[in-house]
């Protein structure tokens, strides 16, 4: 028989067995009594899945044409199969508990998986974590929102799957040899969802497509950012931006941060006008500057504020909060509205250009943001936070995306410190938290930033440097920041923020100043490549920022290689992490690999030492990559232009399609954009740029062609092109 869920009684109560997609079942204990309350997290409906349903020798089978369930009645066991692979749930609590006056369960959760793949995800664990690793097999995971610490409970497998908990409360995961034992402090019914790939990104697909598409950003958030702790004055942080374009330093956004508000109070929703004496016109110098604004906003409110009081008036504060604060109550609907409103009144009406929605997990008062303030809070309905902990930051965010969509079409842009499964639906960059300035705190950044890819969120950045950070006046300063902002050029989001010391380029003396340039120029010129990435995250649901499993799953060597990845589909990144270190072992994959910096051709398969001067990160292209530059004069992302250097990395047939649109707005979502396909084949040296697609009206583009061989096309520079060609829209073919 066909049908479209099996529920039926079983272990606590009941399980409900739904398929979602072919690939994609969700599985639910419900204990008697329970019901099933609307996710926050998961916004997909269940498609029109054809599954099959069977019951013998006391077992019942639900299945897909990719996925079979086989639920043991008798034994309790749940067995989830997918083509040579099974997870067996072997067993589970629900523990009734009487506190925090309330009544809910403790779930336990024991499954049986495959011994040898590798565990990742789990959202983001930087800096303060006993848990700080990459793949977490035969680890523990704490799943709970602190600073440093972003707690996402999708699991994903290198054997082709992803678990996602529909669970809100605080968890753990833990990992011991082939049995992983989960645990989640309090909820109604416990609710996971199997995602099958076997390729990850299909596994990340799914994922997506359950918890919402990863909306595009401005185009100026890939550009360069520039943040401290704190500009103090209007005008210390016009004069910064002044001085970035004085320089020739690109840039794309500064970053008003924290007690901008002086006087009145915290997080008061003014400017001390002391300080901040025009704020519309501070943000409309920087804006003649070609450079946007993004400011601090809190989650709570000093007590003797205004808009503290409006808050209360509204029934906007949660309850039980901290001292001489309020924090405000984002589990209503009303109050989420209503903090909009406010924002759009003091900030958004004034030019400002995106949010940064700081201490999201949130704190409860200045520095207060451990879990055990939080977790007795009533947000109302009679409801602790208990049950709801992790989920504050998916609720202030979507304050803020829904509240601007509603009132322009400028893309939002929000950069904050927690997250949650879903996150991503709501133009919102993660940071890795207030992590220290030292080589062991930034080698534990590279993973926690590959772990966040895994979660299935793609824009991710640090505070490079440290926010606690070094002088950068010292050497040994001097070096970790180096080291820390190569990389960072290859993060998702390149950003410098930090506390003690100020860490604009031109602090760290000349000889440094030249080394940081190179890599903000770098960056620059990579726009076009990484642009079309970020349409790429939102058209494919595709991962920027890649751990090497993503792409080379068959390949046992890489299951554990925590400071490799691939940016893109083309540039493998092998950061230096350790101080006096000019070289490394760097493992390529399988394939025909060139030097970016030499353009050497390297053979797959091996491990090689690279030299790695204090100038250079290690960079190595794939064969059969188109990476399309932007000139090399550019002072911000709106300069990209039509002119575009297409360095063709030969060895093998390749494909990119460039992506051009407004930058700006949400026309992309009906079409309005240029897709550019190109195509490299490689038996017959030619070249095609096919026929435009979308709608967008662009003018005349030229591609300066580089044919990238050793000492031509590498390095940050401009190449003398093999040949030039002007495109119109209408399909080019090449031979060369």
């Amino acid at each position: 028989m066909e049908k479209s869920f099996v529920e039926i009684p079983f272990g606590l109560g009941k399980i409900v067995v739904k398929f979602y997609d072919s690939n994609i079942v969700n599985i639910i204990h419900i204990p008697h009594g329970a019901s099933v309350e609307e996710s926050y997290a998961v916004v997909a409906k269940p498609k029109p899945v054809s599954i099959v349903v069977d019951e013998k020798d006391g077992k019942v089978v639900v299945a897909s044409d990719e996925i079979s369930v086989y639920i043991d009645k008798v034994g309790g066991s749940v067995e989830i199969r997918f083509s040579d692979l099974i997870i067996k749930e072997v067993g589970r609590r629900a523990i009734k508990q009487h506190r925090y006056n309330m009544e809910f369960y403790s779930f336990e959760q024991v499954f049986e998986i495959d011994p040898d793949s590798g565990l990742y995800g789990l959202g983001q664990h930087a800096g303060y974590s006993a848990h700080s690793v990459y793949n977490y097999r035969n680890h523990t995971v704490y799943l709970v929102q602190r600073n440093t610490d972003i707690a996402v409970p999708f699991l994903v497998s290198s054997a082709g799957y992803g678990i996602l908990w529909d669970m809100y409360s605080m968890g753990v995961i833990e990992s011991r040899g082939n049995v992983l034992r989960v645990w989640f402090e309090a909820g109604d019914y416990l609710s996971y969802f199997v995602v099958y790939g076997p390729d990850l990104d299909r596994v990340i697909a799914g994922y997506r497509w359950l918890t919402g598409k990863a909306v595009m950003l401005p185009r100026y958030a890939f550009g360069y950012w520039q943040s401290k702790e704190r500009y103090a004055s209007q005008e210390e942080i016009v004069s910064t931006a002044k001085m970035f374009r004085d320089r020739g330093i690109p840039i794309d956004i500064i970053v008003q941060d924290w007690r901008y508000w002086g006087k009145y109070g915290w997080n008061a929703f003014k400017f001390d006008e002391e300080f901040y004496p025009d704020p519309k016109k501070m943000v409309e110098d920087i804006h003649k500057l070609g450079i946007r604004i993004l400011i601090s906003i809190w989650p709570f409110f000093e007590k003797n504020t205004d808009i503290y009081r409006e808050a209360e008036e509204r029934r906007c504060i949660v309850g039980g909060g901290h001292g001489n604060y309020g924090l405000v109550n984002v589990f209503k609907e009303e109050c989420r509205e209503w903090l909009w409103r406010k924002i759009e009144e003091v900030f958004f009406r004034i030019g400002i250009d995106g949010w940064w929605l700081d201490a999201s997990e949130p704190e409860v008062g200045p520095g207060l943001v451990y879990d055990t303030w939080q977790r007795t809070l009533d947000i109302g309905n009679g409801k602790k936070m208990l049950k709801y902990l992790n989920i504050y930051p998916l609720l202030e965010t979507k304050a803020v995306y829904e509240g601007q969509r509603k009132v322009s079409n400028r893309r939002v842009l929000i950069l904050t410190r927690s997250g949650f499964a879903g996150i991503q639906r709501h133009g919102v960059v993660n940071w890795s938290g207030d992590v220290t300035g030292d080589w062991t705190t930034f080698r534990t950044q590279i993973w926690a930033g590959l772990n966040y890819s895994l979660s299935g969120l793609p824009y991710w950045t640090t505070d490079i440097g440290g926010f606690f950070s070094g002088n950068p006046e010292t050497e040994g300063y001097k070096e970790l920041f180096i080291r820390w902002f190569q990389w960072g050029a290859f993060c998702p989001i390149f950003r410098v923020h930090g506390t003690y010391y100020p860490k604009e380029p031109w602090r760290f003396g000349k000889d440094v100043e030249e080394i940081l340039i190179k890599y903000i120029k770098l960056r620059y010129r990579l726009l076009p490549y990484i642009y079309t990435l970020a349409w790429m995250v939102y058209e494919k649901d595709y991962t920027i920022m890649r751990p090497l499993v993503m792409d080379f799953r068959e390949d046992k060597n890489v299951i554990n290689i925590d400071d490799q990845y691939m940016f893109g589909p083309f540039i493998m990144v092998s950061p230096i992490t350790t101080p006096s270190t000019f070289e490394r072992e760097v493992y390529l994959p399988q394939g025909l690999w060139y030097d970016f910096w030499t353009g050497k051709k390297l053979l797959g398969g091996y491990r090689i030492r690279v030299q790695a001067p204090l100038d250079i990160i290690p960079l190595h292209i794939k064969a059969g990559a188109l990476i399309p530059l932007a000139p090399s004069n550019i002072k911000n992302s709106d300069e990209i232009g039509t002119e575009f250097e297409l360095r063709i990395y030969r060895g093998r047939d390749g494909e990119f399609a460039l992506y051009i649109d407004d930058g700006e707005t949400y026309a992309y979502e009906n079409g309005v954009y240029a897709l550019i396909p190109i195509k490299w084949i490689e038996k017959e040296n030619r070249l095609m740029i096919r026929d435009k697609r979308g709608s967008m009206d662009i003018p005349q583009l030229r591609f300066k062609i580089v044919l990238v061989e050793e000492g031509k096309g590498v390095g940050l520079e401009e190449a003398k092109p093999d040949t030039i060609v002007d495109y119109n829209g209408k399909e080019i073919s090449l031979s060369l």
